[in-house]
């Protein structure tokens, strides 16, 4: 196994804080970082995804974006764990809505999630299907919603290889065991609280709805970018504590 001295896709020297919000969007980390940090600067773009280490509330946090799907956001996280020995991440992204108990603009937060791909079988012969979340980060997070009154739906969700609009996904969703409800689907969280896990670092997956099956309204790339404050605010007031 190669991993070298040095990160590939991080600046090697970039200043990492150890509590890291991760979204998928470079430009909804400048969002992110423009809006919500104190004294950000921009620590790493190679490939243009950036990354932002700042303060908030005089709390250092870095925000690091991961790109889409499972094999991009692999890279970043265990660039950040394994060199920059990162404590804490919160991915924050949007997702599809494949239960009626969400709507387009809530958010959910993932308890553990399901997963066809053979991403974790490749990374280290782990053969199950479901993964779990960090329940000391979860617990955090839900208590931190109440203090904000920021309703949250909890549960399970899946991770799929493939963008979900763009396929018959109920042909997906109706291979799942019937005994997991499944409140929403993306493509990264699956990926991301797997290497967390094997590598002892807390992590779990914030999500907007940004589309459902149940509904044809659909955030546009603008509302994506801006319109998800209420989940960038829960992810920062949870992680620094």
């Amino acid at each position: 196994m190669f991993i070298g001295e040095n990160p590939l896709h991080i600046e090697a020297k970039a200043d990492i804080g150890e509590l890291v919000l991760m979204p998928g969007d470079p430009l909804r980390a400048k969002y992110i970082a423009d809006n919500f940090l104190e004294d950000a600067k921009l620590v790493t773009n190679i490939r243009n995804m950036s990354g932002y280490t700042g303060t908030y509330k005089g709390v250092k946090i870095t925000v690091m974006a991961h790109g889409m799907g499972m094999p991009s956001a692999s890279i970043y996280v265990f660039e950040l764990i394994h060199f920059f020995h990162v404590k804490k991440i919160i991915r924050i992204g949007t997702c599809g809505a494949v239960s009626d108990k969400a709507d387009v603009g809530d958010v959910i937060l993932t308890k553990s999630i399901y997963s066809e791909s053979n991403f974790a079988y490749t990374y280290n012969n782990y053969v199950g299907n479901v993964v779990e979340a960090s329940e000391k980060l979860n617990k955090t997070i839900l208590e931190t919603a109440r203090e904000l009154n920021i309703d949250l739906h909890y549960g399970m969700t899946t991770t799929m290889d493939v963008y979900g609009p763009y396929i018959d996904y109920d042909r997906v969703l109706n291979r799942i065991p019937k005994s997991y409800e499944i409140l929403g689907e993306e493509m990264e969280a699956y990926g991301v609280c797997h290497i967390a896990n094997t590598m002892n670092v807390e992590a779990t997956t914030l999500m907007t709805v940004a589309d459902s099956k149940f509904s044809k309204t659909v955030l546009t790339p603008e509302d994506r970018q801006t319109k998800l404050n209420d989940m960038i605010k829960l992810g920062l007031e949870s992680i620094i504590k």
